[in-house]
């Protein structure tokens, strides 16, 4: 791990915070800086998701061990979902952030949102035009186009070996690519925080300071409790190297609140920090940047117990139940991109009859949940790719033997 990025990372931090709350609103000078990194993380998203799973289900030479690999990741994915949802509610239930809380909201400021069914949603996954969703850069679509790709590489044999060459290449000189605009990490932070801090600053958090810190809570006991013990106990790593090895990717996720975003990021320091092999990450990563979102959920809990109490209503145990497998079902479904959570809060809400109204409660805040819950989507991949990784690595030792 190069410990002068970590350095810099932290400096490009502190530089914003301090540099967004001197100049205030002024300070959005320097967006075109977080606007350019974001611009050079998006380009080389969709090559990088296609090339890397092509490669990663061709390495594998076996459907059987993609199915493994399939199972166990959507299976951590959500345990750690319906872990994050409780946390949520129970931060909610200790700091009771929405009782005696002054601050007035506009009816019309929220609309109903239509949400698809569960079938159309999986539907929705089978691309019927795969160049369309390689345009469009529909992640969940891509992520099916290249597994069966992979897969037909596998079936076709000898025949398809220049296929597989090719997108050995074009995955090489995507990391490689990767690599450059990781120099680039702290310019980007800096130019993506400091017209945040600019933006909202100390006085309009205040009246709403209990919800960020039951937050930060929740999602720090989420993160140093859970994926520790997760990460000790099957994993076999220490939590210290995994927090060290993963830094800049959190860092870059709670700057662009996007973990589809920073998948490029996560992707080179979960191999090179972490040493989780490319056939798994490249695999688990991409599907955990779409499907995973444990802090998404932690905010659903979080934020339904809030506007519970500001409306004066008591949550029945059964209304509980209800938001703990809405909102881990509806993590699951929430796009990897900034703001995604807000559509699924309203999911949960009209699950169990709450107004829609206390939606336009979180959203002047939205932003800053939104950069906490990305760190964790983004942490919850890693460790799911480490843990993954290890179990197959401990599979292939145990068939060597045997042998």
């Amino acid at each position: 791990m190069n410990k002068r990025l970590i350095y810099q990372i932290i400096g490009a931090f502190v530089l914003a915070i301090v540099a967004g709350l001197i100049f205030g609103e002024q300070i959005e000078v320097v967006q075109p800086l977080g606007d350019l990194f974001l611009r050079l993380i998006q380009f080389i998203i969709v090559p990088l998701i296609l090339a890397t799973i092509i490669v990663g289900v061709t390495s594998t030479g076996d459907i059987k061990r993609l199915g493994r690999l399939g199972g166990k990741t959507v299976s951590f994915y959500l345990i750690t979902s319906f872990f994050a949802i409780t946390f949520g509610l129970l931060a909610g239930f200790v700091f009771q952030p929405g009782t005696g809380l002054d601050v007035s909201i506009e009816e019309e400021s929220v609309a109903p949102t239509e949400t698809e069914g569960v079938v159309q949603t999986l539907l929705n996954i089978i691309p019927t035009n795969p160049i369309e969703s390689l345009a469009t850069g529909n992640v969940l679509q891509i992520i099916f186009f290249a597994v069966f790709i992979g897969i037909g590489i596998t079936i076709v044999g000898d025949k398809a070996k220049p296929v597989q060459n090719f997108f050995d290449g074009l995955a090489e000189v995507m990391y490689k690519i990767t690599s450059i605009i990781m120099l680039l990490v702290p310019i980007g932070i800096f130019g993506l925080l400091a017209p945040i801090v600019g933006q909202y600053g100390i006085s309009v958090l205040l009246p709403l300071i209990k919800v960020i810190i039951a937050m930060l809570v929740a999602c720090i006991i989420h993160v140093a409790i859970l994926y520790s013990i997760a990460l000790k106990s099957f994993g076999k790593m220490s939590p210290i190297r995994f927090f060290k090895g993963i830094f800049p990717a959190a860092a870059v996720a709670f700057t662009t609140s996007s973990s589809s975003g920073t998948l490029p990021v996560t992707m080179k320091s979960t191999q090179e920090n972490l040493n989780v092999s490319k056939e798994t990450s490249s695999f688990v990563l991409p599907l955990g940047a779409t499907i995973n979102m444990d802090g998404t959920a932690l905010y659903q809990g979080l934020a339904v117990v809030f506007i519970a109490q500001y409306f004066g209503v008591d949550l029945t145990f059964t209304q509980l139940l209800t938001v703990a497998l809405v909102g881990t079902l509806a993590s699951i479904g929430a796009a990897g991109v900034p703001g995604a959570g807000m559509v699924m809060l309203m999911m949960v809400l009209t699950a169990i009859n709450l107004p829609l109204e206390g939606v336009a409660l979180v959203a002047g805040i939205d932003r800053i949940l939104d950069m906490m819950r990305t760190s964790v989507n983004v942490m919850g991949d890693a460790t799911a790719s480490i843990i993954v990784d290890t179990s197959e690595k401990k599979r292939e030792n145990q068939v060597e033997e045997a042998v």
